[in-house]
């Protein structure tokens, strides 16, 4: 059995005509359409409603939308599955979500990773061919877009609970397969705490976990007999010019007698994607392979991820202050991040530090915030 796995798949302004007319040869190429379509089993994530209705939640980010009619060309793909685990698909409410849900089922096209409560998101999908059975279990961090007891979402991580779906999964499947949608932004290694995670659902059974969301290619890990992938960018996903969002990877799995990886670079064409060739794919598989080889050393991921944290620790803090854009960006560009500095001394940053670090503050803080912000008209 042949499977491929994809990042993130987003139709944006710029090709959903693309999307409507169904026209994948354009959107991915002759060549890379053909390797596509020559696996057996498919797999993206989808990051993004398919809805007509502009319904936007409330939220830290972009409320991403892409309409119904989009859905031609992600069945002209022929998905055997997609994941719908992920910070982007609550993106114009529960109508959206259900929109979703109702045009890929019309199209016949299967998903994972969302329902209508916490019970019926974290729920499995098991595909089965050539006498195997491969169980996929696909979470997301919490951001807003998770289930609750009793409203629909995606699935969340939840280390209480996720660790045990795994388990139980792993029982009644050859192997299984972890769509994990995590992980930093343009951050090309794992932190020490998402390594851990992904570590120990390999622990749990997992034989294959694919870290997706970062948008950008990461490295990857070999682990107790299981593959971990920190990052393999995204699929199609027409956003942003910056260099993170050129290049991805796909992740072509053979199973046999045993699992084999191999790692096929794509890269960003405009509005579309294509196969990378020659010195471009060298190039692309070079730095992918050097990144795994660090990650190696505990040492390097946490020394790696506190250089990361350094670099960005001045953004949080201009959020915490609630200094807003424009003064952001005067602080930055004018004042030389002076006003940020000298925000908060010692004492105040180690109350901040314990209200983040401890769970029974961090629960309160977390309940407090979410019920003050539903009052704000």
């Amino acid at each position: 059995m042949r499977l491929i796995i994809g990042g993130d798949l987003v139709p944006t302004h710029s090709n959903i005509e693309l999307f409507s007319n169904g026209e994948v040869n354009t959107l991915l190429g002759k060549e890379l359409l053909s390797l596509w379509k020559s696996t057996d089993i498919r797999i993206l994530n989808l990051e993004v409603p398919l809805t007509d209705k502009e319904d936007p939640i409330p939220k830290s980010g972009p409320n991403l939308i892409a309409p119904t009619s989009t859905v031609k060309g992600i069945k002209a793909l022929d998905p055997s599955l997609l994941s719908l685990a992920n910070n982007h698909i609550l993106d114009q409410g529960v109508q959206g979500l259900k929109s979703t849900e109702r045009v890929l089922s019309e199209y016949e096209i299967p998903f994972v990773g969302v329902g209508d409560t916490l019970c019926t998101a974290n729920k499995p999908y098991i595909l089965e061919q050539s006498g195997l059975k491969i169980g996929v279990y696909a979470c997301a961090e919490y951001e807003f877009t998770i289930a609750t007891q009793d409203e629909p979402g995606a699935n969340p991580f939840d280390p209480l609970e996720s660790l045990d779906h795994i388990v139980k999964l792993k029982e009644t499947c050859d192997y299984v397969v972890v769509l994990y949608h995590g992980g930093k932004e343009h951050y090309r290694y794992p932190s020490p705490y998402l390594q851990k995670v992904c570590r120990k659902m390999a622990q749990k059974g997992a034989d294959l976990i694919v870290c997706q969301h970062s948008h950008c290619i990461g490295c990857y890990e070999e682990y107790k007999g299981a593959t971990i992938v920190y990052g393999q960018g995204n699929f199609i996903f027409d956003r942003s010019k910056s260099e993170f969002w050129q290049t991805s990877l796909l992740v072509k799995v053979t199973f046999e007698n045993e699992i084999g990886l191999e790692y096929i670079p794509i890269v960003k064409k405009e509005n579309t994607i294509q196969l990378a060739t020659g010195k471009v794919a060298e190039n692309i598989l070079f730095a992918f392979q050097q990144r795994s080889k660090d990650i190696v050393s505990e040492e390097f991921v946490s020394q790696q991820y506190q250089q990361f944290a350094e670099e960005n620790y001045l953004l949080y803090v201009r959020h915490f202050a609630g200094f807003g854009k424009w003064l952001s960006r005067l602080d930055r560009y004018i004042f030389k991040d002076m006003l940020a500095k000298r925000k908060y001394n010692k004492k105040q940053l180690l109350a901040i530090q314990n209200f983040i670090e401890c769970e029974a503050h961090r629960e309160l803080v977390i309940a407090g915030i979410k019920y003050k912000r539903e009052k704000i008209k």
